[in-house]
């Protein structure tokens, strides 16, 4: 059973995200703003300006009493210590904000929004250094660990993009849809009314490993090696739309939620952790070999990833029973914990298990 944490919001939950001090953020329907403690009761609360809906709330990973949130088109930056008005606000996004990533060295942050559009902003002069682009709503973006320059994003386009911020455009790009070969073509059709439109995307700690979740309920791993990324891993995640994906600290372990109202543990770290490669090695490869399109990538990655496929089992199963909104993951009391954000006013909190 689900611990709830009541009390901190009166409408839906869309977005949490937790410090390295173990504070909670959460951002909800309009304008609320709410930070709890491990115990699980509200610390602090804040109606931000106008009313939008706070979708995308992320601390500093270098500062934890800096908390960015976005709300409509503006970013805030808030002082936790003391939640009264935002330090500052940020208007680089002309449409509604999805996603914020601020980079582990705390010098960049990105802003995904309905446009397509990706906003990078330089945090020591708070000026935007890159405008980069999807063609319909980009839902996710996501810095590299270990790689403060690099970042990965994906949206309604079925677009799976990885970029580099000294470039404009993309270093490698990857269409889900086109990525499916003729062993789908008995779901072909429905893929017509169940695209796999990308919803979340989230990164290892090693950088080079990261996971997208899409509305076709399948759960897609990918390996970046140099300037470009293959598909390492592909399974069915949800019976519908992936709405989250999680990378958790320990060595591929993916939380995953989804609009069928589960929450799934994942270990891929069989698959994934067998053969790390090194960038350089892959480098002298691709410099021998002619280039390989990235429909043809996709093909060949997804019939090796279809021997895996039929294998790769949830490690957990939470019937959650609701659409989830967002999940995240802190430690309580020295065990692990999944929190959990849907359609309601609370957060759920599920014990998992011990690596």
């Amino acid at each position: 059973m689900a611990v709830k944490w009541t009390g901190g919001h009166s409408s839906s939950i869309l977005c949490l995200n937790v410090n390295t001090e173990g504070l909670v953020a959460s951002g909800a329907e309009r304008g609320e703003l709410t930070l709890w403690d491990r115990g699980g009761a509200p610390a602090g609360q804040l109606q931000l300006p106008k009313a939008d809906d706070v979708t995308s709330v992320v601390f500093s990973p270098r500062r934890p009493t800096r908390l960015y949130t976005s709300h409509g088109e503006t970013i805030s930056l808030l002082d936790v210590r003391s939640l009264k008005e935002p330090v500052e606000h940020f208007h680089m996004n002309e449409e509604e904000i999805n996603c914020l990533s601020v980079n582990e060295t705390d010098n960049f942050l990105a802003a995904a929004d309905d446009s397509g559009a990706i906003k990078v902003m330089d945090l020591e002069n708070k000026k935007v250094i890159r405008s980069l682009r999807h063609s319909n709503i980009c839902s996710s973006v996501a810095f590299r660990p270990q790689r403060p320059q690099s970042l990965v994003s994906c949206g309604l386009d079925m677009q799976v993009m990885l970029w580099n911020l000294q470039k404009a455009r993309p270093l490698w790009t990857t269409n889900l849809q086109e990525c499916e070969t003729e062993e789908d073509s008995p779901q072909s059709a429905g893929q017509f009314f169940n695209p796999p439109l990308a919803h979340s995307l989230s990164v290892a700690l090693c950088g080079n490993i990261f996971g997208c979740g899409a509305q076709d309920g399948k759960v897609r791993i990918f390996r970046v090696t140099g300037v470009k990324f293959e598909r390492e891993l592909e399974f069915q995640g949800h019976s519908l739309g992936v709405s989250q994906v999680l990378f958790m600290p320990e060595a591929y372990w993916l939380l995953t939620g989804g609009n069928d109202g589960k929450v799934l543990l994942w270990d891929v770290s069989s698959d994934v952790g067998k053969q790390q490669k090194s960038p350089a090695k892959s480098l002298q490869r691709r410099k021998g070999q002619a280039p390989v399109s990235t429909r043809r990538d996709g093909k060949l990655n997804k019939v090796a990833s279809n021997e895996h496929a039929s294998r790769v089992l949830p490690k957990l199963t939470i019937e959650h029973g609701e659409k989830v909104n967002w999940i995240s993951c802190t430690e309580i009391k020295g065990s692990k914990r999944v929190l959990v954000a849907d359609q309601s006013s609370s957060v759920s909190v599920y014990p998992l298990p011990e690596s």
